[in-house]
């Protein structure tokens, strides 16, 4: 069984302060703080703004040797996609994420493609010319439309030893079903909550905005379990970070591995 990692989907957030980080602590210190408790963290700022090396090499020295960075693309490689530029995009990219690379502490790069990314001609081009770009890196691929769910997209990360993410989401029309398999060393697990009334329309604080119950993480562990023996490492993000809604509930999935005595690699401590 491979080892498993948990974090959160982003950690700079003021609201966390009270639920998370002490009270009156300064944002360059939230890195360090949190590497004291959980392995991992999902970058999310990176989607935004395109990163550089300097920044991520600060994110190295901040969270200490044992903390494993996981990077969102660029979102001019997945969204906003510019026939004539997200070559050059990508090449930027590719150079910021090299302090991560020669730590060795870079998860992966993942690609999140939005529910408008529909199964097209064009759009599996540019996929397979974008993982070209990013071959022998650890990259991983989350697709928002089920339309993806294939036996043909399968096979095709496997040839690329590219990461299927395997998702949580609410039970909506059109999103993707529950798929958890290995397409390489390194699986990939989201969980966004289940918001099926504000999915749509709404800002990401009000998608994001759910709280797990045990019942629901006791499932998403089953599904951990089946996905960690057939990987070499699994990665656990919690999405939900509203209100530090995924603290919490990364907290007591950690409890619940341990009650199924699925190793991980550091114990998240108990809420204080």
């Amino acid at each position: 069984m491979g080892e498993v990692l948990i974090g959160t989907c982003g950690y700079s957030y003021r609201e966390w302060e009270g639920p998370f980080y002490p009270a009156q602590i300064k944002p360059d210190e939230y890195l360090r703080f949190y590497a004291n408790e959980f392995s991992t963290v999902e970058i999310d700022n990176s989607y935004y703004k395109m990163p550089n090396a300097g920044q991520l090499q600060n994110m190295l020295d901040c969270g200490g040797p044992d903390l494993f960075i996981a990077l969102k693309a660029v979102q001019t490689l997945t969204h906003n996609i510019e026939p004539d530029k997200w070559r050059n995009d990508a090449k930027i990219f590719i150079e910021a994420i090299e302090p991560l690379q020669k730590a060795g502490r870079l998860v992966a790069v993942l690609f999140q493609f939005p529910y408008s990314f529909h199964y097209t001609a064009d759009n599996r081009k540019h996929l397979d010319c974008l993982l070209g770009e990013f071959e022998g890196i650890s990259s991983a691929v989350e697709f928002r439309n089920g339309e993806w769910s294939s036996s043909r997209v399968i096979d095709g990360l496997k040839k690329r030893g590219v990461s299927y993410v395997s998702t949580d989401l609410p039970d909506i029309k059109g999103l993707p079903p529950v798929l958890d398999v290995s397409t390489g060393p390194l699986s990939y697990f989201r969980l966004h909550g289940r918001n099926t009334e504000t999915w749509w329309g709404s800002d990401s604080k009000s998608r994001y905005d759910y709280l797990y119950t045990d019942k629901e993480l006791e499932g998403a562990a089953e599904r951990i379990k089946h996905i960690a023996i057939k990987a070499d490492k699994l990665v656990v993000y919690f999405n939900n970070h509203t209100k530090a809604k995924a603290i919490s509930n990364a907290r007591s999935l950690q409890k619940i591995l341990d009650t199924l005595g699925i190793p991980s690699v550091r114990k998240v401590a108990s809420p204080k």
